[in-house]
């Protein structure tokens, strides 16, 4: 089994779908981390994985772009071709824990869509 562990920002707002009657939630999320490369020169580079959460459709009002996330779950490498034609990989992330750790704009309030009664509830017993 492969595990990864990762503290990041949403990208944009979470998608909610449905696949085989399951509710999936899909986001991106970007780590960036910088360091001096061998000339001394402060770089920076980020790093996206892209996410699907199944059967946790009451936390989609809370996965909005900018919020810092802490995620787990099972990577994998996902190759296709892109618009101009080349094989391209991208890194994707099935999450099985997720906890929610801030937002990136601290002045801006953190305000959820309304949620239905039954979603509320079911948030309510999410371990986040």
């Amino acid at each position: 089994m492969i595990k990864l562990q990762m503290i990041g920002h949403l990208g944009k707002d979470a998608l909610k779908g449905q696949v085989n009657g399951k509710s999936v939630l899909n986001f991106n999320v970007a780590h960036s981390e910088k360091y001096k490369n061998i000339q001394g020169q402060e770089v920076e580079r980020t790093t996206w994985v892209e996410c699907s959460y199944w059967e946790r459709e009451a936390l989609g009002p809370y996965l909005r772009k900018g919020v810092q996330v802490f995620i787990e779950g099972q990577p994998y490498l996902d190759q296709y071709v892109n618009k101009k034609g080349e094989t391209a990989t991208t890194l994707r992330m099935r999450v099985t824990n997720l906890q929610l750790l801030g937002k990136r704009d601290a002045t801006a309030p953190l305000t959820p869509e309304p949620v239905s009664a039954e979603e509320a509830e079911a948030a309510a017993d999410m371990p986040f």
